[in-house]
């Protein structure tokens, strides 16, 4: 999945953000809600999983991304603290060497006392204890094999066939073929793209440049029926698979469907593929708040805050119980005599967690160091009330500003 990062421009009333590439003005689009973290503004620069299509760009995640770390991890050698020279050098005396006549006399020495020391050997060992049925019993515990923690799997990605589109391509004229296949592989910027390369590759060799307007034009009448193809090969595999696909994915299928579905079948596959995506939807829903409740349960406050943060359905919250469970957990683990590791743990889950807003912390540490009052401050517009106890006010965080070494595009 090609990746890249891209500006939050505007948001509306739906939960639909509009983007545009950093630094430039295109490419752009528009991304649904439910892919984000939540807390984000506009102006933030996201780095981003994209699909190009014929009609476009299509974002299908968002990546996390790393606070940039301040200084660079550096390990100390402390070593043994005495100073040495570094060579030495020893020589043995004359008189510490032994001569083979000293040796022989040693090893004769060694047979006379065998009797009196006894054989060296192995066997005058105690031996083990035996239990009732004769065999030999091991004193030593048995090793405990520690569980081995597994990630969790991760969902198939959407792998469509090529069916339709190349059907598609296969009923144009012969002489349109080409820009079928080329405009149905990278769409038309990689058209325009195409084009360029031909006309500077014409004039370089003194022949005559290709016509651009006539071939956009062209790509524009037949575009809508690549396009339909190519949205039909992928709804066709994402209902195949709607039980094993990332929501994703699917998400985007059923979305591209408003502009793409234009026929009686397209209809009616994306009506069955958005059927089937609504209760995949609800079953993981009821599934998320079930892991909530019982990870709280164990006394795993932070993993419970960071799967309420992750709701496969967007739009519907944890049941009033389990909110006001979480937000009293959250708030006795934020408490003076909490390590401040573990503070700046738990307030960063707080910070993207539904509850972020009802916590009430029990206590603050007494004096709290510079990575915490750091963590405090880039958290500040998410969790002011937790911020104002520091003394911080609300601080946006500074936007990720790129080096452009010529003009926008």
């Amino acid at each position: 999945m090609p990746r890249m990062e891209i500006e939050l421009t505007s948001t509306s009333d739906s939960g639909t953000w509009t983007w545009r590439a950093a630094g430039a003005k295109l490419p752009k689009g528009s991304l649904d809600g439910s892919l984000l973290n939540g807390g984000e503004s506009v102006g933030d620069v996201l780095k981003v999983e994209t699909e190009q299509f014929v009609d476009g760009i299509t974002v299908t995640s968002v990546l996390t991304t790393r606070a940039p770390r301040s200084a660079p991890e550096l390990l100390e050698i402390l070593g043994s603290g005495k100073e040495t020279p570094l060579v030495t050098s020893t020589l043995a005396s004359k008189k510490g060497r032994r001569s083979d006549n000293d040796r022989s006399d040693n090893n004769r020495r060694d047979k006379k006392d065998g009797d009196r020391r006894g054989p060296r050997n192995r066997t005058d060992r105690k031996p083990r204890r035996e239990n009732k049925d004769g065999d030999r019993k091991d004193s030593r515990k048995p090793r405990q094999d520690r569980p081995q923690r597994t990630a969790p799997p991760r969902a198939k990605r959407l792998r469509p066939r090529h069916t339709h589109r190349d059907a598609a391509v296969a009923v144009l004229p012969e002489e349109l073929q080409l820009l079928g296949r080329q405009l149905s592989r990278n769409g038309v910027p990689g058209l325009r793209t195409e084009i360029a390369k031909q006309n500077a590759a014409a004039e370089a060799a003194g022949e005559p440049a290709v016509p651009e307007a006539l071939l956009l034009k062209l790509a524009e009448r037949i575009q809508p029926a690549l396009r339909t193809a190519d949205w039909q090969d992928r709804a066709e595999a994402a209902l195949k698979g709607v039980a094993d696909l990332d929501l994703r994915d699917l998400r985007s299928v059923v979305v591209a469907a408003e502009t793409a579905a234009k026929t009686d079948d397209t209809r009616e596959l994306a009506e069955k593929l958005r059927t089937e995506l609504t209760g995949r939807v609800d079953r993981e829903h009821a599934e998320w708040q079930a892991e909530v409740a019982s990870t709280l349960a164990d006394g795993r406050m932070v993993r419970a805050l960071r799967l309420s943060s992750h709701p496969p359905k967007a739009g519907a919250p944890l049941p009033a119980d389990l909110l006001e469970k979480l937000a009293q957990g959250a708030a006795e683990g934020l408490s003076s005599d909490t390590g401040q590791d573990r503070w700046g743990t738990v307030l960063d889950a707080v910070a993207l967690s539904p509850v972020r807003g009802r916590v009430v912390p029990a206590g603050i540490p007494a004096e709290p160091n510079k990575e915490l009052l750091e963590l405090v401050t880039r958290l500040s517009m998410q969790v002011p009330a937790i911020a104002a106890l520091f003394g911080i006010a609300p601080t946006a965080p500074p936007r990720n500003k790129r080096r452009r070494s010529g003009p926008r595009s």
